[in-house]
């Protein structure tokens, strides 16, 4: 079941990532053939801007499903900076859906609190402690002793 969350949440970020990139691709188009501006900036700086942006971002997204992939494959969670970057993604997830209700809809937010919830649960059922060889913390099976010299307490009658 941890393995498929993870390659779900793979494939929804590469899916994610595709519609992206074609999104501010559009976007640059559209700015350029009809020379739109923007408080006077230059039609074909916006356009470059939006798909310098939207490249950026779907590169981040493709880094992250690399990153839910590798975890899936080796069955474990990976370092602390990829899981850093994981939590910046499911981050930008939260924050870019609550956006996207008022500009594009529900449907859209739904989409993006789906691959959050994959992404969150990618973190969470591959947690730290689930690493081979970790020894889960429990309690001493014996009391300590006192220390030598110490009074011997007896707790009966």
């Amino acid at each position: 079941m941890r393995r498929g969350i993870a390659i779900g949440a793979a494939v929804a970020l590469v899916l994610e990532a595709l519609a992206i990139a074609f999104v501010n691709w559009i976007l640059g188009l559209a700015v350029r053939h009809q020379r739109m501006s923007l408080g006077g900036l230059n039609p074909d700086a916006m356009a470059a801007g939006s798909w310098v942006g939207g490249g950026l971002f779907a590169l981040f997204l493709i880094v992250c499903a690399v990153l839910v992939a590798r975890i899936a494959l080796r069955g474990r969670m990976t370092g602390r900076p990829a899981r850093i970057v994981l939590i910046v993604c499911a981050v930008v997830h939260g924050v870019v859906g609550a956006l996207v209700v008022g500009l594009v809809g529900w449907y859209a937010f739904v989409l993006l609190m789906l691959i959050l919830g994959l992404l969150v649960a990618t973190l969470l059922l591959y947690a730290p402690e689930d690493r081979p060889g970790a020894a889960p913390a429990a309690p001493p099976a014996t009391p300590p002793a006192p220390p030598a010299g110490a009074p011997a307490t007896s707790t009966g009658p």
